[in-house]
């Protein structure tokens, strides 16, 4: 196997995310090249990278998604490979044989890899075929009206409608009765046909109480896969995941076994290279079925990383130089356990309407076992433009409880003004019973809410009454070193040192 050092990676993508990968290539003696936008002149991870340039204006389909751009500053910098992150381009078997056309590598897998789970359709005839478990639905595309009303009468309802090249929760329908089967699948197709460009959908059972399982995986060029562990993400808001946990507190150790089997088998099945992520539904008696394969890093990797003790952006750009995993699947062992919040910044009293603008001011939280991925910082402007997350929380205990009480206590720490965030009702999930139990599924927020929402509500005078203590607080402190350093410089009349200590004052 040809193993050729890289030297020198661009990351085409922004935020947390790009900062995270130039962390890891500046552990390897990577040289870092990051590109931006018209907004993303000031972002914090051109001003981390070796090297960074403008590919466009700010939004995505003319910079971020941009192909051509950014394929011609690779070449023109020489950068030796592109990793893409997650989201715009990492998932686009167009842009992964292009960079190898370019003689770039892609740190990634093959498109043909990603061509053979991107189309949903096609990964569920892939894993019907290596014996994984899938729920019960077509194997064809659905367009017409009498045909989708046939299938599902046979199936059962209810029923889930989904875009066959979807995500995200795009293109999603839950049908539970027969006179929402025609209108469901309309809108399902046209929001396909939007988001993606393709109105195809297929039909699943539906599965009651479902749990979002998924399984992080690793393959070489060497054909050797391995799998480290599950991770629990069933808490989600329109299908988008909002806290992720790692191992799931309904696990046990012989269904963890079996779908580990199946989640390699998976990789597998499409000659899978790097890492990648296997998603199953799972009900109340563990049963569990394959969802899909996103074929990219994600956001909750950290949990993996922490619990497993495996940098992932690391060994993609390992697996990518040609170097074989250097571990079996026997040496990996799940260790602790880990707790991710995704912070937002987003009016959670306004439908969660996301909340673009200034920080005015930022203070992450700090200590044992807590990591903070993030990008944005005091004066930055988050621009309307991309996503709203801004950071991932992660912590690690010895047990869940311990756990879920440092997250607690990071998320109190964690201070940001100027823009509306998501982090008081992330705390009230960790305090709410079902999630400190472990007795939750996709259903916690809808089941939950007047929980999570109340005291959101109550919170906003809270706020604002701890806004003006602190400022209270903050200009006592200010006049009692003012008299103390005036006391001071009385005594020792040097104009230095009663320059520093009013400098040292000011900035409290």
């Amino acid at each position: 196997m040809d193993q050729r050092k890289i030297k020198k990676v661009l990351i085409a993508n922004r935020g947390e995310i790009a900062v995270r990968i130039i962390r890891s290539c500046r552990e390897m003696g990577i040289h870092t090249v990051a590109v931006f936008s018209d907004a993303d002149r000031s972002a914090m991870h051109v001003r981390y990278a070796g090297e960074a340039y403008h590919i466009g204006p700010s939004p995505s389909s003319e910079s971020y998604l941009n192909m051509d751009k950014i394929i011609e500053v690779a070449k023109m910098c020489k950068a030796d490979a592109i990793h893409p992150g997650y989201g715009f381009l990492s998932e686009n078997a167009s842009f992964s044989r292009r960079c190898q056309q370019e003689g770039i590598k892609f740190i990634g897998p093959s498109p043909e890899a990603i061509e053979g789970m991107g189309d949903k359709i096609t990964a569920r005839r892939s894993m019907i075929a290596a014996g994984v478990p899938v729920v019960p639905g077509t194997t064809d595309k659905v367009t017409d009206e009498n045909e989708a009303m046939t299938i599902i009468q046979q199936i059962g309802l209810p029923v889930m409608i989904k875009a066959s090249a979807g995500g995200g929760g795009k293109g999603m329908r839950l049908v539970k009765e027969e006179s929402q089967i025609i209108s469901s699948l309309r809108s399902a197709r046209s929001e396909a046909k939007t988001a993606f460009g393709d109105d195809s959908v297929y039909i699943e059972k539906y599965i009651e109480s479902p749990h979002h399982i998924e399984f992080q995986v690793l393959a070489d060029q060497q054909g050797n896969t391995v799998h480290l562990f599950e991770r629990e993400c069933s808490v989600q808001r329109r299908h988008q995941k909002v806290v992720e946990e790692t191992p799931s507190p309904i696990m046990n150790p012989e269904v963890r076994s079996r779908m580990g089997e199946y989640a390699v088998a998976a990789a597998k099945a499409v000659n899978y290279e790097g890492a990648g992520t296997i998603e199953f539904i799972m009900d109340d008696n563990l049963n569990f079925y394959f969802l899909e394969m996103n074929t990219r890093l994600q956001v909750e990797h950290p949990i993996t990383e922490r619990v497993v003790g495996v940098d992932l952006v690391k060994e993609q750009i390992r697996v990518a130089e040609g170097h074989p995993l250097p571990f079996r699947q026997e040496d990996l062992k799940q260790s602790g356990h880990a707790i991710e919040c995704r912070i937002y910044a987003e009016d959670t009293d306004n439908n969660f309407m996301p909340n673009p603008g200034t920080i005015t001011h930022i203070t992450e939280p700090l200590g044992l076992g807590v990591r903070c991925d993030g990008y944005v910082y005091t004066g930055y402007t988050i621009p309307i433009y991309y996503d709203p997350m801004i950071s991932k929380l992660i912590v690690w205990a010895q047990t869940r409880e311990e756990a879920i009480q440092r997250m607690r206590r990071a998320l109190y720490e964690y201070k940001i003004t100027g823009v509306k965030t998501s982090i008081r009702f992330l705390e009230r999930i960790m305090e709410a019973d079902d999630f400190r139990k472990g007795k939750y599924n996709t259903h916690f927020i809808e089941k939950n809410q007047k929980f999570l929402m109340a005291q959101t509500e109550c919170d906003m005078y809270c706020e604002d009454l701890a806004l003006i203590a602190t400022f209270v607080d903050y200009t006592d402190k200010l006049e009692k070193v003012r008299i103390t350093i005036d006391n001071a410089t009385a005594r020792h009349g040097s104009d230095w040192k009663q320059f520093g200590r009013r400098q040292s004052a000011y900035r409290l």
